[in-house]
Parts: C-alpha cells; structure tokens; sequence
C-alpha cells in the first residue's frame, strides 16, 4: 500500500509523532525522559490550537499508521488571526521505514507551500549539529544556518542550530 500525505489532526498522532522523535533521538543523540516529555506536552497543545489562522500538521501515512510528520507553527490568536509574519517549523521526522524514499522532500514542500500561501515571511526551526541528511535537505529548500551555540533546550546539551527560511510569497 502506498503512502500518502494527510493534513491536520489524526487519532493518534500525538503519540505517534512522540514516540516516533523518542525512539531516533534516544539512539541518535542519547535523549530521554525530558525530550520524550517535552515533545508530548508542545505537540498536544500545538494540535489544541490547530484550527488557528497559518498553523498545518500534515503526517505521512500508510496502512492506517503515522509514518511521519512535520508541523508549521504559526501562532495565531483565539479569533483566528495569524500573530505574526513568521512560523516556526516543528516536529519534522520519518520512520525508518520510509526514509530514503522521498516523503522528507514532500512533507517540507507540503510544510513551505502552505507557509507560502499564508504570506509567511519567515520560517525557522531549531535542529542541532550532525543532523547532515536534514541539514541538507533544508538547504536545498532555502533554509540557511543563522546561528549556532551550545544550548540543553533537548535535556543534554549540543550545538544547537537556528535555520532561516526567507519566504517565497512575494
């Protein structure tokens, strides 16, 4: 059975993604409880606050199951209205099943066009150092490194990475 990109919230998800940034960071970068805890608890109110004007989840999925993610975090306010001309790029991950594949490309272009269509100005994400496949792949989305220190944001520390995208709306 083919995968397929879906967008908004699905049952499920929120642990889906959870688990799924649990298990490859705890093997890639050593995290544990707090990241697991962190990502639970930002993504639950993340998807409490979808339906605000610029946020998007979209979750690649195959047989039913979440297979992977990427959200737009665009803030927004109760009455709907987008709170800023930037969004933040949260939650972006494939299982190792469908990796290699070509789904990372298409969840990104899903993520920007929609950021683009908004009139998003800017977009960043924060990812940290040895993380080549995704560094590559947001460079050649436009993503540039703007700033990088060492920081615990994650529950241990690393070099922390901020990436720019300058939007494409204009």
């Amino acid at each position: 059975m083919a995968a397929r990109i879906c967008r908004g919230y699905r049952p499920g998800v929120i642990g889906r993604i959870t688990e799924m940034h649990a298990s490859y960071y705890a093997r890639q970068a050593g995290f544990g409880i707090y990241f697991e805890g962190k990502v639970a608890m930002e993504l639950a109110e993340f998807c409490a606050r979808l339906d605000r004007a610029g946020n998007g989840l979209w979750t690649v999925v195959r047989a039913g199951q979440a297979l992977g993610s990427i959200a737009i975090d665009a803030g927004g306010d109760e009455k709907g209205r987008q709170a800023a001309a930037s969004a933040h790029l949260r939650w972006f991950i494939l299982d190792e099943a469908v990796r290699g594949q070509g789904l990372g490309r298409l969840l990104l272009a899903e993520a920007l066009a929609h950021c683009d269509a908004q009139g998003v100005e800017t977009v960043h994400l924060w990812t940290f150092s040895g993380l080549d496949a995704a560094r590559h792949l947001y460079e050649s989305t436009g993503f540039r490194l703007v700033e990088e220190r060492p920081g615990t944001q994650w529950g241990r520390e690393v070099a922390e990475q901020r990436f720019v995208r300058i939007g494409r709306s204009r």
